[in-house]
């Protein structure tokens, strides 16, 4: 049987501009998703991103993502800070989903914030301050950020891993993603008495 991964999240999750994960309609290889699941068939990495949703939006869908998990991977903020929310709010909706997966002995990572082109120069800071507080979880981090910001253009996004919009990965961007920085942490959730997830 395979190992179900809760992917819990925003846009970012959801795969946007590429995929609805409502209707399940779109190109599915605009999934950072897909790209994991193919790297791991070991995994089944089940889409619970919804486009817009702030943290607290995010967590009020905890229960339905989580039924049925082994592992949750918990990502969110970039709409806080659009919408001008607190960030230390927002950094403990994060905290509390970790903390929830936890409790009911799940395997749980989170994903710090991606730049955000079409907010640079104004988003870089609250995007760097909200990283940092997500870097303090004490669960595996997935350095979404870092995976695809440009180092001639810090704070955002390299061209080629952006879409035409602005605010979202192009789908060569969800593929590294999954396989960056889904790889570069996933295996932090591995147990050593879990055959199933020995790739993990």
């Amino acid at each position: 049987m395979p190992t179900v991964v809760a992917c819990l999240g925003d846009s970012i999750t959801e795969g946007s501009p590429h995929w609805d994960s409502r209707s399940r309609t779109g190109d599915p290889t605009g999934q950072w998703e897909y790209w994991a699941g193919l790297a791991h068939p070991e995994l089944e990495l089940r889409n619970f991103g919804i486009w817009g949703e702030r943290t607290d939006e995010i967590a009020a869908r905890f229960d339905e993502a989580v039924e049925g998990a082994e592992v949750l991977i918990v990502q969110g903020g970039i709409n806080d800070i659009a919408q001008g929310r607190s960030l230390a709010a927002a950094a403990e909706q994060l905290a509390a989903m970790v903390e929830r997966g936890l409790a009911l002995g799940l395997r749980v990572a989170v994903c710090d914030v991606l730049p955000w082109n079409n907010g640079w120069p104004g988003a870089e800071a609250p995007i760097r301050e909200l990283n940092a507080l997500i870097a303090s979880l004490e669960v595996p981090l997935l350095p979404f950020h870092d995976t695809l910001e440009d180092p001639d253009l810090p704070g955002r996004m390299k061209l080629e891993w952006t879409d035409a919009d602005g605010d979202h990965p192009s789908i060569a961007g969800y593929r590294r993603l999954g396989e960056s920085a889904f790889q570069s942490s996933i295996r932090l959730l591995r147990t050593d008495d879990d055959s199933a997830t020995e790739a993990v």
